[in-house]
């Protein structure tokens, strides 16, 4: 996910379709992103949602940190080699594509999604993209590589000049949405304190 700057997106002709290859584009001109997130889990047996929440930060060069911080907290990080997540204190547990290769392979997968990396997206999905109009747009994904085919019924992201929100439909009829807000371009480097936790898990 990456950046354009400010006097472009304010000043940007929106009456101009969006297409997959200018999403891709914008999001690799935001070398960092940080946003705040809420989840909302609806499962079929449960007669209530599961919500969370917290911070969430994307950076291209790195990978991922979403720091969940309700109703527990819940920390992880995702590079290019492994998935290093800790929950209420405990002690880390490492996930790599050698000791969980489902499990690794889809979380590698957010990076594609919030990146919007066409490559990695044709590999595993059919891409259905729309311009929604007033520079929104959609993005519809259904899997077509196991395991993920098995897992989801479809992957659907919206967003504008950022992601703001991915549905996940899994094949058991339940539905994982996630909502971010608060995006933030700045600071374009990773503190001290978030190179430290991809340096260290």
């Amino acid at each position: 996910m990456k950046y354009w700057p400010l006097l472009v997106l304010f000043f940007a002709p929106l009456a101009s379709a969006v297409t997959l290859e200018e999403l891709q584009q914008r999001f690799t001109q935001q070398p960092i992103v940080r946003a705040h997130f809420t989840q909302t889990r609806t499962i079929k047996d449960l007669p209530q949602p599961l919500r969370s929440q917290g911070e969430m930060l994307i950076a291209r060069e790195q990978g991922l940190l979403w720091d969940q911080t309700t109703p527990f907290p819940m920390a992880l990080m995702l590079d290019d080699s492994r998935m290093v997540q800790i929950i209420n204190g405990q002690p880390p547990q490492v996930i790599t594509a050698q000791n969980n290769p489902q499990m690794f392979q889809f979380n590698h997968l957010l990076r594609a999604l919030f990146q919007a990396d066409r490559a990695v997206l044709e590999q595993n999905f059919r891409i259905d993209f729309k311009d929604a109009g007033a520079g929104r747009w959609t993005l519809k994904l259904t899997p077509i590589t196991t395991p993920l085919d098995k897992i989801f019924a479809s992957i659907d992201l919206a967003g504008e000049q950022y992601l703001d929100s991915i549905r996940l439909n899994d094949k058991q009829g339940d539905l994982t949405d996630i909502a971010f807000s608060q995006h933030r371009l700045t600071p374009t480097t990773l503190t001290d304190d978030e190179r430290q936790r991809f340096a260290t898990h």
